[in-house]
């Protein structure tokens, strides 16, 4: 079992802790927090946008720290699990590399590429594993689309269309500040450039439309372009003032010998979504039986992912650092053609 130390108690750190629970991989032994009322396990404060509220943990088995550095000295804990705000991840990554743990980072994985890099030279200096956890390819349609392309079952990927679109996200005071959360691209586009990465390599170039707020994109659509001309892919993603829709994504994927559909919107009075559909060169339409899970099911997905990564000493590919910092590195590279 491999043992976590969470840092970072707010809404991904609550579901992380979920998550954990229902693993049989790895095991958070360890979380650390300035509030005396987190520490005490009273965790009712913490609200997100899915999963459930946050509730009073039980604090057995568990190794509790006022402060970081005090639990990056325990010799209990073989990772870092970091929830922090994406402004802290650079350094709080850092400094557990240097303390000889692993670390797996909520994404973003940093708000520039630099900072990205600076944890990946950490890394590779102190022989420790940097692994990001970006859970869209672990959710629902989205992960039975990455096997289907893995496995080559449909040929490879010449295409698609990927959206991921929000209304103004009034509960993060600092969505909008690069310094703090990064703004649109970087928090929530970043999970399809990410996905777009992992199927198709990296973009050679984008052409971008959109619109700036302030020092951040607020809404784009984005031309991927590839070495291999064939490849056609676009994307669009940011933030709409329509409260009563106040998310949905969805993607159509081209595979050689299929199109892969799926639609997910949520209402102010419901939601509406269209089930994984592959179309195939035959005629045929099939609605492919996805396992039953919640979001918490993919995080927990991610977990495994993460223990089998340190115990075998390679990072599973939808973990892979390199990737993550290729996806911030993307999103700024969009923005900043809409900046010049």
């Amino acid at each position: 079992m491999i043992r976590v130390g969470l840092v970072g108690v707010g809404f991904m750190g609550w579901i992380h802790h979920l998550a954990y629970q229902r693993s049989n991989k790895a095991s958070m032994v360890a979380f650390c927090s300035r509030d005396a009322a987190k520490r005490s396990g009273d965790w009712r404060s913490i609200k997100g946008n899915f999963g459930p509220p946050g509730e009073q943990i039980s604090l057995d088995g568990l190794s509790v720290f006022e402060t970081y550095e005090d639990m990056l000295k325990s010799a209990n804990i073989d990772v870092v699990d970091i929830c922090l705000p994406p402004h802290l991840h650079t350094e709080a990554a850092i400094q557990a590399i240097e303390c000889g743990k692993d670390v797996f980072i909520e994404k973003p994985m940093a708000l520039t590429g630099d900072d990205c890099r600076r944890v990946l030279h950490a890394a590779k200096a102190n022989n420790r594993l940097v692994m990001v956890a970006h859970v869209l390819p672990y959710m629902g349609a989205f992960a039975y689309a990455t096997r289907l392309v893995q496995q080559g079952v449909y040929g490879k990927p010449i295409g698609g269309y990927f959206k991921r679109v929000i209304s103004n996200p009034t509960w993060i005071s600092d969505f909008f500040e690069p310094d703090r959360v990064g703004g649109p691209l970087v928090d929530l586009h970043v999970h399809d450039l990410h996905w777009i990465q992992l199927l198709f390599g990296t973009p050679t170039s984008v052409d971008v439309v959109g619109r700036m707020r302030g020092r951040v994109a607020e809404y784009v659509h984005v031309l991927h372009r590839f070495a291999d001309p064939g490849i056609c892919v676009s994307s669009s993603s940011g933030v709409i003032d329509a409260p009563g829709r106040p998310f949905t994504h969805g993607f159509e994927l081209h595979l050689e010998h299929a199109l892969l559909q799926h639609e997910f919107a949520a209402y102010s009075n419901g939601s509406e979504s269209m089930s994984l559909r592959i179309a195939t060169r035959s005629g045929e339409v099939l609605i492919p039986e996805l396992p039953a899970a919640d979001e918490v099911d993919a995080f927990r997905e991610e977990i495994d992912d993460m223990a089998d990564s340190v115990k075998s000493r390679q990072i599973a590919p939808r973990l892979d650092g390199t990737l993550a910092c290729q996806a911030v590195e993307l999103a700024l590279t969009i923005q900043s053609q809409l900046v010049s």
